[in-house]
């Protein structure tokens, strides 16, 4: 089906219109965000973005204990209750960003990151910031494919 949009009179089909919609993800499986401050995820155009994770547990809304590599796990279990949320995967991802308190755990860091993901690795970057929420030492985001 096609509708016509105005003003611009451009067509657009419904899958037009139903990939130009985003969707709020949200599950209790990972932590809670902020209230009105941000989504756990979005879905949009066959894709899902999902907000940076840190190492806190879902029910007790706590930081876990442990070094960067526990903390990395945890990270990652919280990015994958939400992906499958979304009707995804971690599998699925394409972009990943990982903020660092301290470069100094970067080697500790990829121990853990890379047994995630098999032979097709999804593109990372990888920075040192100031501070992270809670002092904890490692947050990750990223994107995937529906």
């Amino acid at each position: 089906a096609w509708r016509l949009s105005a003003p611009n009179r451009h067509l657009l089909s419904t899958q037009d219109i139903a990939m130009a919609s985003k969707v709020a993800v949200s599950t209790d499986k990972a932590p809670k965000p902020l209230p009105g401050i941000y989504s756990q995820a979005i879905k949009a155009n066959g894709m899902v973005f999902v907000s940076g994770a840190i190492a806190l547990d879902a029910e007790t809304g706590k930081l876990i204990d442990g070094d960067v590599q526990a903390h990395t796990h945890q990270c990652i279990k919280n990015l994958s209750a939400i992906l499958e949320a979304a009707g995804s995967s971690i599998e699925k991802v394409v972009k990943v960003n990982v903020f660092l308190a301290n470069m100094d755990d970067f080697a500790k860091m990829n121990e853990v990151y890379t047994t995630y993901w098999g032979d097709v690795k999804p593109c990372r970057t990888c920075v040192a910031v100031k501070t992270l929420p809670f002092n904890t030492d490692v947050e990750i985001e990223c994107t995937a494919l529906l």
